[in-house]
């Protein structure tokens, strides 16, 4: 057995299929910048645009609605015409989305241009997942994520980096130009890179009344969730109302899909998997704890630790050094010794980096917060790399595409709901008191960051369904 492993550890990944991931991976750059630039560049956007807090939101809004819109139809999508057709669709969608962007003229037009950007970023991710899985034929899973995971870890380096430059030093519009030179080296890339694969089901149909029950869905309940900080708690009807509708629109689809023979939007009948169910549930929470911190660590910085939109960038960089640092090793003893274990351990040095930030003063030293960071971006790293390899594991050819739009619904609404979630604790946490200062705003964090250790531990839950080796 472990010559076996040693042997699976050593052997290779088929350069052509690494070719293929490296044009892939080019491409949604793009998405991933856009997404962390404009966590810091919202407030600017508001100002330029002369808009209301409320309505400079669905700036973001209107691209996460339009992710629910496209990603159920990802998997038909690419069986019906490609996955080199579909990807080069995703980056032109993008591309034409960020173009108009940069010429918006008010914030309704800005909102509008948005729904495309949304639209073609919704289809890369799953579609890029699918296409290397598939080409991969279930080896080296670990191996590919780590690489498929790269852009997810270089984006919040190098986003709020960008985000600051361009709100320091440049017009509001560089938030959309950045994205275009990206995009185009990246479409010459899969026009003349990627392989002109076989289409699977060219009769396919597609199941328009599955995906009329899905995407609104998807869409009520992300919606419903990004109203949870602007309208002030979860007990509004603004939040409830479209969360509910949305959640009984996604029992009607579960009850449609089992009742349904074949060729589903989404075949849910993939959580029968022990080990994918398991997988999705840590996506969900995992996608809670990245876009949590993503949220927290920028404001906390900014509004405890006084520094500028570029500084907070600045010292978030250790973090993303710390993803960088397991990010391989990850990758490779997943594909030895299973995931369980190494999630394990990322998830305990998630929380372990996570600590400082719940107990920490104003004066805490920025050397120990940089090493936390450093702590937890390796723990991050550790868990997510694992557990999207594990949630392939043992699915055939045809439910790939379904697992790959399955996850990615799941981690999105996890991120929206973590979003969320943290805003109306900080929100809660600052409103409680009726003298704020430096102090007070420290320890309101500090109460946020222990949530977040709570979410966190709930994982370990989940860890234990995770084969513990690979067979």
């Amino acid at each position: 057995m472990g010559k076996q492993m040693e042997l699976t550890a050593n052997k290779k990944i088929d350069p052509a299929i690494m070719k293929m991931a490296w044009i892939l991976l080019i491409g949604l750059l793009a998405p991933l910048f856009d997404t962390t630039i404009m966590n810091v560049a919202i407030d600017t956007l508001g100002n330029a645009l002369h808009a209301s807090v409320s309505t400079i939101q669905w700036i973001m809004t209107s691209y996460l609605i339009a992710l629910g819109i496209v990603i159920p139809i990802s998997g038909w999508a690419l069986d019906r015409f490609g996955g080199k057709k579909i990807w080069i669709l995703a980056l032109s969608l993008f591309f034409i989305g960020s173009v108009l962007s940069s010429l918006s003229w008010n914030v309704g037009s800005l909102i509008t241009f948005r729904v495309v950007q949304g639209m073609g970023g919704g289809l890369m991710m799953p579609i890029m997942q699918t296409m290397i899985v598939r080409a991969a034929g279930g080896e080296k899973l670990g191996k590919l994520m780590a690489i498929v995971g790269l852009p997810v870890l270089i984006g919040p380096i190098l986003g709020p980096l960008l985000g600051g430059v361009i709100i320091n030093y440049l017009n509001w519009r560089w938030i959309f130009y950045v994205n275009l030179p990206i995009c185009l080296i990246a479409l010459i890339l899969a026009v003349w890179g990627l392989p002109e694969d076989k289409v699977t089901n060219e009769s396919q149909k597609l199941d328009i009344l599955g995906l009329s029950l899905l995407s609104p869905s998807i869409v009520l309940i992300i919606y419903g969730l990004t109203k949870v900080s602007s309208d002030y708690g979860f007990f509004q009807s603004s939040v409830i109302i479209p969360i509910v509708i949305g959640l009984l629109f996604l029992m009607v689809f579960c009850l449609y899909v089992l009742r349904k023979s074949h060729n589903p939007v989404i075949d849910i009948r993939i959580f029968k998997s022990t080990s994918f169910t398991a997988s999705s549930c840590l996506l969900f929470l995992s996608g809670l704890s990245s876009y949590g911190g993503m949220l927290l660590l920028p404001l906390y910085y900014q509004q405890v630790r006084g520094e500028s939109v570029l500084a907070s960038g600045l010292l978030l960089i250790p973090q993303g050094i710390g993803m960088l640092l397991t990010r391989s090793l990850a990758g490779k003893l997943t594909d030895t010794i299973g995931s369980r274990w190494i999630v394990l351990c990322g998830t305990l040095l998630t929380i372990l980096g996570t600590l400082p930030f719940a107990f920490c003063g104003t004066n805490t030293s920025e050397l120990l917060l940089a090493i936390a960071l450093v702590v937890r971006g390796g723990g991050l790293g550790g868990v997510m790399l694992p557990i999207m390899a594990t949630a392939y594991e043992g699915l055939s050819k045809e439910q790939i595409p379904h697992a790959s739009s399955a996850t990615r619904i799941l981690q999105q609404i996890g991120g929206a709901f973590g979003a969320s979630v943290l805003a109306i604790i900080l929100q809660n946490q600052l409103t409680s008191t009726s003298v704020i200062n430096i102090s007070v705003r420290n320890t309101a964090f500090n109460h946020t960051f222990m949530w977040t250790v709570g979410f966190t531990l709930i994982s370990l839950i989940f860890i234990a369904f995770l084969p513990n080796k690979k067979s």
